[in-house]
């Protein structure tokens, strides 16, 4: 099932980044997203939204890849946030019980209002 796997960063706000991820995220594609995810972070955007809106496909080293990625996240003082979730994977999040850690946004503009601190 293997299709190519892109990222694009969509957006950034001090530790706030707004990743768009298209294609499938299977055994081959996984290392990719997850070297992508952690590059963006190691940029100095810990607070990551993965919008998955274009996802056409993830497997278990996908969901693998995600758990990785929230942790690297968390240990540079930050977040992973997902944005339209594709139904499947949605259900694997809440089955594992991992949609408890890593928190769902209809899209990737609710997931940016929810993540950008109000202005004074």
């Amino acid at each position: 099932m293997t299709e190519d796997l892109a990222l694009t960063l969509q957006h950034t706000h001090g530790p706030l980044a707004l990743v768009g991820v298209a294609g499938a995220i299977d055994m081959a594609c996984a290392p990719a997203l997850r070297s992508g995810a952690l590059n963006v972070i190691a940029q100095g955007h810990p607070r990551l939204i993965l919008d998955l809106a274009a996802v056409t496909f993830c497997d278990s080293s996908g969901f693998s890849a995600l758990i990785g990625i929230m942790r690297c996240a968390q240990d540079a003082g930050g977040s992973l946030t997902l944005a339209a979730v594709p139904d499947r994977l949605a259900r694997m999040l809440d089955l594992t019980g991992i949609s408890t850690l890593m928190p769902s946004y209809p899209t990737a503009a609710d997931a940016l209002v929810a993540h950008t601190p109000a202005v004074p």
